[in-house]
């Protein structure tokens, strides 16, 4: 365990939560809130909000707005440092799922670009500065995707953003190393399938949870726990997805470039046979 991370997430402490008033954010907050921390939660929904922050039995402030909109990221950060005068863990979490494919309406794509990546993008710019001046530990935890790991077909516009994602936040991870030496460190946390309200919306009213998918406490108690060991990549797995799969599913996706095999070949139909071999092999 990290006793850097200790100190970061730690009694009296300050974090950030954007998308907070359900699902993997909702989660989030009340691991934080039940470590002592105080909150400063983020979300569309003012009134889904405030029962939030009524039931963390924590010091909270509720911001509400779209993390698409920079002037409300930026009262976010404005009443958080007036407040508490402090961060110590910035979580972007907020994000939606909306169909776009290859040549679809650019509106739809905008949407899904704005908010998966431009929010989390904006965050980090309104916060990231005051972060670096701080003479305090901190972490920056963005929310990414396997979808913008291994980018599976069917949902273009969101693997993008989650790609972009994951891409940023290894830039940014390099590039607190370099300025901070470490002080101020970022993290990617990638859900497995996890049932929330984002992945329920898909779903009849009434259905139950799957089994094979994890519920957001689940994926928090991997999060915290990966957190506190210093990880920057935290992969999640899920009740049908281990750990090896994943990093089998990952390899693939890498030598699809190294092999030059057809793009996305593990869905191709030249190669999906021979992927579902390779996967089952054992090694």
């Amino acid at each position: 365990m990290s006793e850097r991370m200790e100190g970061i997430v730690a009694p009296g402490r300050v974090a950030v939560v954007t998308g907070a008033a359900n699902g993997i954010g909702l989660a989030i907050a009340r691991t934080f809130a039940a470590r002592g921390m105080r909150l400063a939660l983020f979300d569309l929904d003012a009134d889904a909000l405030q029962n939030v922050a009524s039931t963390v039995g924590v010091d909270a402030i509720c911001v509400s707005g779209d993390v698409s909109d920079l002037s409300a990221l930026t009262r976010l950060r404005d009443e958080t440092l007036s407040r508490f005068g402090e961060v110590a863990v910035l979580v972007n979490n907020a994000g939606i799922t909306q169909g776009a494919g290859p040549w679809d309406d650019p509106a739809k794509w905008r949407r899904q670009i704005e908010v998966n990546f431009g929010g989390v993008l904006a965050a980090q710019h309104l916060f990231v500065p005051y972060l670096i001046e701080s003479s305090r530990t901190s972490a920056v935890i963005n929310l990414g995707s396997k979808e913008g790991i291994t980018t599976p077909p069917g949902n273009a516009a969101y693997s993008v953003a989650k790609a972009a994602v994951k891409v940023l936040t290894e830039q940014l991870a390099h590039e607190l190393l370099k300025v901070t030496a470490g002080r101020v460190s970022a993290h990617l946390l990638v859900p497995g399938y996890t049932w929330t309200p984002m992945n329920m919306a898909f779903k009849p009213q009434s259905a139950p949870k799957p089994d094979e998918a994890w519920t957001a406490e689940q994926v928090v108690e991997y999060f915290l726990a990966r957190l506190l060991d210093g990880d920057f990549y935290i992969i999640c797995p899920d009740n049908a997805v281990t750990s090896q799969t994943d990093a089998k599913r990952i390899r693939w996706a890498a030598d699809d470039m190294i092999l030059n095999r057809p793009a996305l070949s593990r869905w191709h139909p030249d190669w999906k046979e021979k992927f579902v071999a390779w996967l089952n092999d054992g090694r």
